[in-house]
């Protein structure tokens, strides 16, 4: 629960100073808590991980992502701060810098690319869902959402199914280690992810692919006045690619197979209209946006509802919550067809995820192949929730009736 502040200017301004996000989730929370800050205490501060603030109103979360002269990224880009091992562009770099990464990876990340890729990644939907649909259950989290975006993110970086195995290993445990607080840990998962990458930007020197398709051949390829981009920040890139392509679909999905197991009704709908599957793919994207520690910093003093807050001091952009502001979205909890203000899932500005496109294509084919696959599906037992800074399920049991001829 939150208290309020000893401090009477800090109570009159709306803000707090005993957030802490690392009470553990429920299935249902930390919705609760967030509804409550938004009302109470909508700019927050937290003494975890050194102290930072926390934004839980979709506006100001609009602010600091649209002002990026002043809400930079490249002093702390995640709360935790957990950049041990050097910078990873463009995530941890600022306009004009990194546009010159963010030029090589979007053309990769195209809308033509993406359908192109969508029948392979289909394949790799259906056979990550064959062993829970020959058994009749599963866990979704761990059999499927885990396993499925790391072969389709394997299929776009064109590098195999067991390098991509390795990253996921070396996530958990970066993952772990996080949620525990420990730097060591946290280190050594980065840095074994730097070798994983620096062994596969060394390949790509040997032997370059196809520079239009090939993420790492891309950006070894790429110059800047005649120049080739830095060796360390290419393989800083190739690292955080590896990365966010595998972590936030993960919990995505087992949200996804959450909401629908609770909402048989919606599970038939989409069944018998599967052309709605896309548009329930952002509401649901609204729902259960999965990041709450992504971070700027400010360059110089700011004010949120009140509420001052001091350059270089980080800042939280809690999209989980932000995402559910009911000044925003009517009946935020609900999932409804008819939204027309537009989710942060992805972000927004400069930094807005590369990758949505992709993303969008992953989601909307896991939903097609499972609810094509299935009669039906439902919990087995109970979910298990990862904690800060992402958001979503570890483990989600289930139950599934196969459909006839699958």
């Amino acid at each position: 629960m939150i208290e309020p502040t000893a401090d009477p200017n800090k109570a009159s301004s709306g803000s707090q100073v005993d957030f802490d996000p690392l009470v553990p989730d429920t299935e249902r929370d930390p919705h609760a808590l967030y509804r409550e800050m938004r009302k109470h205490c909508p700019v927050s501060h937290s003494d975890r991980f050194g102290g930072f603030w926390a934004l839980t109103k979709f506006d100001d979360v609009y602010r600091v992502l649209t002002e990026s002269a002043t809400f930079i990224t490249s002093v702390q880009n995640i709360i935790p701060k957990i950049a041990f091992t050097g910078r990873r562009p463009p995530l941890h770099l600022d306009p004009p810098e990194h546009t010159l990464y963010r030029r090589v990876l979007n053309p990769l990340m195209s809308q033509a690319r993406v359908t192109a890729a969508e029948p392979v990644v289909r394949t790799y939907a259906k056979t990550c869902l064959e062993p829970m649909l020959e058994s009749g259950r599963g866990d979704f989290s761990i059999q499927f959402a885990s396993n499925f975006p790391v072969m389709s993110f394997a299929n776009f970086l064109n590098i195999s199914a067991e390098t991509m195995a390795q990253v996921q290993e070396e996530f958990i445990s970066f993952n772990v280690a996080i949620k525990d607080n420990d730097p060591d840990g946290m280190k050594s998962a980065s840095l074994a992810l730097y070798d994983i990458t620096r062994e596969l930007i060394a390949n790509r020197e040997r032997n370059p692919q196809d520079e239009s398709i090939d993420p790492a051949t891309a950006l070894l390829a790429a110059r800047v006045n005649g120049q080739p981009l830095p060796r360390e920040m290419v393989v800083g890139t190739l690292r955080q690619v590896l990365l966010v392509g595998i972590v936030a679909p993960r919990f995505v999905l087992g949200s996804f197979a959450v909401h629908l197991a609770n909402d048989i009704q919606l599970q038939d709908e989409l069944r018998q209209r599967p052309e709605r599957i896309p548009a329930a793919v952002e509401e649901l994207l609204r729902l259960y946006s999965p990041y709450r520690g992504f971070a700027r910093t400010a360059n110089r003093d700011v004010e949120f509802r009140g509420c001052p807050i001091k350059k270089d001091e980080p800042i939280a952009m809690i999209f989980t919550s932000a995402n559910r502001d009911e000044d925003v979205f009517e009946a935020p909890d609900e999932f409804r067809w008819d939204r027309t203000a537009r989710h942060l899932a992805f972000g927004l500005g400069p930094h807005q995820c590369p990758g949505a496109a992709w993303a969008r294509m992953e989601l909307k084919v896991a939903l097609e192949e499972l609810l094509a696959a299935t009669l039906s599906f439902s919990l087995d037992g109970p979910v298990d929730m990862t904690r800060w800074p992402e958001f979503g399920p570890e483990s989600v049991p289930i139950s599934l009736v196969r459909a006839n001829g699958r």
